[in-house]
Parts: C-alpha cells; structure tokens; sequence
C-alpha cells in the first residue's frame, strides 16, 4: 500500500519540512517524496505532470474548520465555499460547469471512488482533520482515472505511526460560534493499523441563514495477513445540516454582507424558505492488495454507498435517496526491455448507482405538494492502460489511455399514468478514447524537465442534464478538450531552495456554461469552445535553520521558511453565440487572471511556531459578456501556537489564529450569470479561533 510507504509532499514546501511527527501528523517519513496518482509511485522529480499535494501538517497548518485555505495553497486549485461547508473545487478553470458542488473533478478517498456515478462529488461529507494527504492532479492528465477535463483529487486517511498506540482529544472555538469536538484512537504495527476519529462540528454563522451541524465518523483499518497481501477497511458515516443563505446582488452585499437573500415582491427569501441542506451518508470500501510476485501485482477496491438527502431551496423541496456501488481494479507489472526498465499499469473502474429523487412545492422549509419524482439509473465504467519506460540518457517516457462508456436512464414515474410513452429517458453517451503522452528528461539528480499531451472527456452529470426546474435537458453534449504542457521542477543549495513551474494550453471544446434563473435553478448549455493557458509557480527556501540534531538522525532543522504560489490564467471563449450576443473573445466567466499565496514558517526548538499567510486573488468576470466583475482582493491570517511532547508520552498542542484580519469584504464562490444580478456570496468577516490538542501515546 503506497500510502504507509511514502511521504506527502507539499509542492509550496519540501518533504523535509514535515518530518516532525505531531498529535496531528502522524506520517512515517522517508528521503524523498513519491507521486501515486499514476499508479507506478515514481518520485516527483521523475512525473511528467503536474501535481500538487496538500498533507495533515499543511492542513493543521490552518483552522481545520474548512479544507479551502489549505487546498488554495497549489497554484491552478481554488476551494470555494459558497456556503459553510457547500465547496466547489476549481482546478485550472473547472468549476464553470459547477454552479454548487464538485462536478468536472474526479476524486477518491482512500482508492474509492468518492465521485459517484452520476459525476458528482459531495466533498463536505469529510472533515479536515480526518484527511492525512491530497494529491491533485491538474488537467486532463489522469487517463488512468477515466472521463474528465478538469483533474483528479486523490485523498486518503491520516495514517498511524508504526509501533505506536495513541489516543488523543480536541477542542476548538472561534468566531460567529465555531465550535470543534475531536476524538481519535489509533494503533499501528508492521503488520495491521487501526484509525478511529469522531468530529463535531456546530457553526452560527457569518450570515444569516447559514448555520451548520456536522458529525463524522471514520474508521480505517489495514492488516497483512501475509507477506504478499494487503487488506483496507474503511468507513465513513457523515450526518450533516447547513442552510442556505443565497447569493446577493451587488448593492446588496455592499449595504449588508451578513444578510440572506432578502425576499421580494414576486419571491421569498431564503430566510421565509428556511433554505437549508441535509444529508445523511454512509461509506464502506474494502480492497486487497496481492503481490504475486516482485514484479507483478493486483490492486482491487469494492465499495457502496448510501444517502437521504433533503434540500429546501427557493423554489422546491428535495427529498432523495441514493445508493450506490462499484469497483476498481489495477495490475502491475515490471520488466526489462533493451536493458532498460519498463513498468506497465492496466485495469478498469465500474460505477452504478440509483436516486429516487423526488421534488416538492417549498413551504417555508416544509413538504408541499409534489412537483415530480424521477428515478435515475447510471452505469458508467472504463478501461485504461499505461507504460514507463525508462530510456537512455535518464529519459522517461510515458503512454496511457482510457476507453470510457457512460449511460443514464431517467424515469419520470409521476408522469407514467398521464405520458405511459414518454416518461421515459435513455442517454448513451458514444464509447471515447483519452490519451496521454508525455517525455520526462531529468538534467541532475534534483532537476527535470517534461512535456505532455493529453485529452479528455467530460459528459454532463445527471443535475446538469436534470435541473431542479424540473427540465430534462436532453441536447447538453459532452466537453472534449486536448492540453499541452511542459514543466521543470528541482531543488537547490542542498534542497535550500526548491521550484516547480508549469506552463499549458488548454482547448476546450462543448463548453459547458451555466445561467441561474429568476427563480435561481441552475440550468446548463454548450457554449462552443475555450481555449485556456496559463503559468504555474512555486517556490520556496530557507531564510534561516538551525542544525540537526545529532542525537535524533530523523529530526529537522527548525528555522524560518519562505514559500509562495503564483497562477497566472489567461482563459478566453473561443466561438460562443448564445441569444442572439455574441461573446467570442471574452474572457472565462468566474476566472481571475492572477491568484497568489504567500507566507513564512517559523518553527523553533522550544516548539513555538508561526505561520502567517496572505492570499490574493484578482478581478474576475461574473457574467459571460464581462460586463460585471467581482473585486480583486488580498487575506491576512495566521496561525501561532505551542507544539510539544511530556514526559516521551503527553503530546500537547495549544493554538489560536485569525482569519482575514483586515476584515475584507469579498466573495468566495460567486454565483455566475446570476438572475438579477445575485452574483455575491459573502465570505467571512475577520475571524479568531483558538483551542488545544492533547494526547498519550504508547
């Protein structure tokens, strides 16, 4: 299992910085980091992609309340959070399709797969703290992850320390009531570990209408019965409830930013509506790990699901119940070939799943009478196949593809005594292949450079073909698009100094856009094609550090280190009419052309730390004629605390932070081709929190 036997990296901060183990961090760590998300678990040096990963250290480094300022950490990735805990994740322009939610985006959570079958991801269901690493890969780049244009997010549980038995409790307060109750027992050997972890999360909120309640609970367990095998466990069980405040238009958000969409003549608001979500999941995945030999393995992940969602939106009332399953299989093979190595990857991933999704009249956050009720049948599955080979010269090249099939069928049930002949929907999307090429050439042992080609596919999820206005949108095409990348990444002065920047040019074509109506449903069409490039950086170096510690061969120097992230995106509509206007050339709506963080971290001996952070983003587009833009801006914060292990035994960690101390007005996660102008969804006002961690080890 590549997740015990390699070390995260954070690309904004070498792997050398997170070798300290932590009440919050509890990572074995080795010399060098490994990049898994192509299945062969070469070192980052020697990936032909690029890749950024987020690890429990860097998480712990914000207020674990939210994943989004951690994951806004990789230049090109933006978490957006419309409401407390409603994110959208946007890597490289992905989220203009996503008017709420995940969608565009393949994610897994300890190899499951964690995006359904439908093509959407409820990333709220995980709480920061039980999360140990993401790895995101930009791009249509993963083939080996099937359909998509806009990447693949991998992520997986934090793991225990082997030869030790912990237990450990948290509690955090802050602003607009924040409250964070945490409890985790674990215990690892050579041979089995064990992960249990309850949170609890309750939240007044910024805003009106935006309160939240959530309660997770995650167990994960690996055991080697055998030399050759390896089995994982896991379950996750997620009961959570946040409303739903609205977007504002801008006269609106600059009178009152804390308000909820206020009602109107023709409409309530969402405080009349007591607009709000809730879900109740449940995740069990198991998989098996068999060596046959040194050279040859087998991978292969089972898992199913199930959720009762209720949604009270403006207009109607969710009431849906979900299930699904499926499965993943992976083999692995190396050998030689010419004298030189050549590692091969094949297998394949099914998906199913089932909603009974039914839609009624919103009575001030209670059921009225029922609009419709639809049941949606999805079967999705694809094949893929990869090869490294490692050519002379310390070349290394590399060939995957995938071969993907899609197929919804929606029934509308309540229509099937009135329209017995038409109440029925099929759509099968044609058979697609995806590709990827790419050429690596390492010039040191610390320094490569790579170029690569891939392309990818994208069909619409069920939500964008079946809208919440009761639509059935049966012209919505798929998005294929082909990118062009090259890259270097390396380290310097004795890994002082470390870099990795990516250039790229992306082609888009059946865009898919999306508009809210007057009666804020999301509704989506094509818009023909995009064409996006754009630069990636990061850099970071040591300002000072201190010597290691000559009786302790495995602990880091502390010191103060410097790291920064730079995107620059110039996205653009290539051919795109839609009602009689024309917008070609004008910019992709929700992009900013430049996002930047930036930030030090001091540690010292005596366990003191400080990490200030600052994060801008510039003006971005709301509408597709680019007639209204949401304001540029920049976000203080930071993180201080004392860090510290008793007695070999008591591991402490007391902290307080803020968050945009210079209290800006801003919006994360804008609502885009908003209905009367509702673009604005406020984020929070400058906000403090606090509290401590403490546990025992064995």
């Amino acid at each position: 299992m590549y997740h015990r036997y390699s070390l995260p990296l954070l690309l904004l901060l070498p792997a050398t910085l997170h070798a300290q183990t932590t009440p919050s961090d509890t990572v074995r760590v080795l010399p060098e980091a490994t990049v898994v998300g192509y299945g062969q678990n070469l070192p980052l040096r020697r990936t032909a992609a690029a890749v950024g990963v987020v690890n429990a250290r860097v998480i712990g480094r914000f207020n674990e309340a939210s994943l989004a300022e951690a994951v806004n950490t990789l230049p090109g990735v933006r978490l957006e959070e419309r409401a407390t805990a409603s994110y959208r994740l946007n890597i490289r322009g992905s989220s203009l399709r996503s008017p709420y939610g995940v969608r565009n985006v393949k994610v897994y959570y300890n190899d499951i797969p964690f995006t359904d079958a439908t093509g959407s991801t409820a990333l709220n269901l995980l709480d920061a703290a039980t999360i140990g690493r993401i790895e995101v890969l930009k791009g249509p780049a993963g083939s080996v992850y099937g359909a998509g244009t806009g990447g693949v997010a991998l992520l997986s549980s934090r793991q225990p320390e082997i030869g030790t038995t912990r237990a450990q409790v948290g509690f955090t307060t802050g602003s607009y009531g924040l409250r964070r109750y945490a409890a985790v027992a674990e215990s690892g050997t050579a041979t089995s570990s064990i992960r249990a972890q309850y949170v609890r999360q309750t939240l007044d909120g910024y805003r009106q209408q935006s309160a939240l309640r959530r309660d997770v609970v995650a167990l994960d367990g690996e055991f080697r019965p055998s030399a050759k095998q390896t089995i994982g466990v896991h379950v996750l069980y997620t009961d959570i409830d946040y409303e739903l405040p609205g977007g504002l238009t801008r006269a609106q958000f600059a009178q009152d930013p804390r308000q909820a969409r206020p009602s109107t003549a023709t409409a309530a608001g969402s405080v009349a509506q007591n607009t709000f979500y809730a879900s109740r999941t449940a995740l069990l995945g198991v998989s098996h790990e068999y060596r046959f030999t040194e050279r040859f393995s087998n991978k292969t992940t089972l898992y199913t699901t199930g959720s009762a969602i209720r949604t009270a939106a403006i207009t109607d009332y969710e009431r849906n119940t979900q299930l699904g399953g499926g499965g993943r299989t992976t083999f692995n093979y190396r050998t030689a070939l010419a004298g030189h190595t050549l590692r091969l990857t094949a297998g394949g991933e099914l998906q199913t799943g089932f909603l009974d999704g039914r839609s009624f009249q919103n009575l001030r956050g209670r059921v009225g009478a029922l609009r419709y009720n639809d049941e949606v049948r999805t079967l999705t599955g694809f094949g893929f196949a990869q090869a490294d080979y490692e050519l002379p010269a310390d070349f290394l090249l590399t060939v995957a593809a995938s071969y993907n099939r899609l197929r919804y069928r929606i029934a509308r049930v309540s229509d099937a005594t009135t329209n017995p002949d038409g109440y029925e929907l099929t759509r099968t999307f044609r058979p697609e292949v995806s590709p990827r090429v790419a050429l690596l050439k390492q010039l040191t042992p610390q320094w490569s450079v790579y170029g690569s080609v891939s392309t990818g596919y994208a069909p619409p999820t069920t939500d964008d073909i079946r809208t919440s206005d009761g639509s059935l949108n049966q012209e919505l095409q798929a998005e294929r698009g082909t990118s062009y990348e090259v890259g270097t990444r390396g380290s310097f002065l004795q890994d002082r100094l470390t870099f990795d920047i990516a250039a790229y040019d992306f082609h888009l074509d059946q865009t898919i856009v999306t508009r809210t109506t007057d009666q804020g449903v999301s509704v989506f069409y094509n818009a023909g094609t995009t064409r996006q490039r754009g630069v990636e950086a990061t850099v970071s170096g040591w300002l000072w550090r201190s010597a290691a510690v000559a009786t302790q061969p495995t602990a880091l120097p502390t010191g103060v280190r410097a790291w920064a992230s730079y995107a620059y995106q110039r996205y653009r509509f290539g051919t795109y009419e839609s009602g009689g206007n024309d917008f070609s050339g004008n910019r992709l709506t929700g992009t900013a052309p430049h996002t930047l963080t930036a930030g030090l971290d001091a540690t010292s001996e005596l366990g003191f730390y400080l990490y200030p952070t600052v994060n801008h983003q510039a003006r971005s587009p709301l509408n597709d004629a680019n007639t209204e833009y949401a304001a540029g801006y920049w976000t203080f914060g930071s993180r201080a605390g004392w860090r510290r292990t008793l007695l070999d035994r008591l591991e402490m960690d007391v902290f307080a932070g803020v968050n945009n101390l210079t209290d800006r007005n801003y919006s994360l996660g804008n609502d885009l081709n908003a209905f009367g102008g509702r673009y604005f969804q406020p984020a929070n006002g400058r906000n403090w929190y606090g509290g401590a961690t403490v546990g025992w080890r064995w």
